[in-house]
């Protein structure tokens, strides 16, 4: 069973941790800030690594963790054995020391303050590493204007597994929608276990061939999903013909707390790539409105290019990561500022340096790298242990 230790305040006044922390195996990578904390405890619990992340907004009026990342911290926990996270009395300060991936069976409820895709994303990280299969039910807010939708969630990221040998078993249902501020949305995801992962060689982004989304309403009138249908329509039909909007209206008790409308798409090329956008309902904003918001950030996306979106860049240089011991390569867009860092990241915990190109070097115009590195070769030990 993981541990976590100390107690959450914010009394200044006493050190920074209780005791002594717990003597740990090897040398330990530290950062500061709260920027970034999600893919460091993932890129910690891979590599086995410890990790020490201090500085939490020590400077603000509400220093420390928040409760999202406290409750983070809980559902790392449930999902692995031996880890032994340490926070400091005023709660500016983690430790952490991991241990295996153990996987099984898990409920956990997240905090209304941020959505369940701000949980998952580091689950899908670590997931196919365990010991066992991981069947994790999540319950909360389904969709929000801050974090991946369960809509995308299902239908882009996992499909971005498939490349490196996550295809078959791989699965997100959403049992009930939850929009905010209340919530009431579950999830469950489910993940098989493997040794290792493929090697990806990803270049040719190819052509947009189709576009699919989904409109979804719970708890307002089923027009405001066909009114941004619609709207949506009414601008993608000029790019290409082959567009399917899926209208999904739930009710009763499966609908949440909280009445909401979003609408996520999905742009598929000839080669596979995949492009996506959503926007969420926001109080005073038309259906319509909502519709063209999700419409221009597709386009813009598929503008950029690159066989990998602007969301999954850190997930796919990860997996690449952990390839077998091959050269990957990927051809992406330019990197945001979250994958700049992860690439950093990633060279402290692994000690993998990428080596990036322009993906077109006689077409000055073009703004595309292409992403290459050797893999590590990582074997899921704990699956062998099994």
């Amino acid at each position: 069973m993981s541990v976590i230790r100390s107690t959450y305040t914010h009394d200044r006044s006493r050190p920074e941790f209780s005791h002594p922390p717990t003597a740990m195996a090897g040398p330990i990578l530290h950062y500061s800030g709260h920027q970034h904390l999600r893919q460091r405890l993932v890129l910690s619990i891979l590599s086995g690594k410890p990790v020490k992340i201090d500085k939490i907004r020590s400077d603000d009026k509400n220093p420390g963790l928040q409760d999202f990342e406290i409750s983070l911290l809980r559902l790392l926990e449930k999902v692995t054995n031996g880890t032994v996270i340490e926070i400091s009395i005023t709660g500016t300060a983690i430790l952490l020391q991991p241990g295996i991936i153990s996987g099984g069976d898990c409920t956990h409820d997240c905090p209304l303050s941020r959505s369940i895709g701000y949980f998952m994303e580091p689950i899908i990280m670590i997931a196919p590493f365990a010991k066992k299969a991981l069947r994790l039910t999540l319950r909360g807010i389904t969709t929000n204007d801050l974090d991946l939708s369960a809509d995308l969630i299902r239908v882009v990221t996992l499909p971005h597994l498939q490349p490196f040998g996550l295809a078959d078993g791989v699965e997100l249902r959403i049992k009930k929608r939850g929009s905010a501020p209340g919530g009431g949305g579950e999830v469950v995801f489910m993940c098989p276990v493997v040794k290792i992962v493929k090697t990806i060689n990803f270049v040719d982004p190819g052509k947009i061939k189709r576009i699919r989304g989904i409109s979804h309403a719970v708890r307002v009138t089923p027009q405001f999903s066909n009114r941004m249908i619609e709207a949506c329509r009414s601008v993608l039909n000029r790019y290409i013909p082959d567009i399917y909007l899926y209208s999904d209206v739930y009710k009763g008790e499966e609908s949440g707390k909280s009445p909401g409308y979003a609408l996520t798409l999905v742009a598929e090329s000839t080669t596979t790539a995949l492009y996506s956008a959503e926007a969420t309902s926001k109080a005073g904003v038309s259906p319509e409105d909502i519709a063209l918001e999700a419409t221009r950030a597709l386009l813009s996306e598929i503008q950029k290019g690159g066989c990998i979106d602007e969301k999954h860049q850190t997930l796919v240089l990860l997996m690449m990561v952990l390839g077998s011991e091959d050269v990957g390569r990927v051809r992406m867009s330019p990197p945001t500022p979250r994958t700049i860092q992860f690439l950093r990241d990633v060279r402290d915990f692994f000690g993998i340096s990428f080596k990036v190109v322009p993906a077109d070097p006689l077409d000055p115009d073009c703004t595309q790298l292409l992403f290459s590195c050797y893999g590590t070769g990582y074997v899921n030990v704990n699956r062998t242990l099994a």
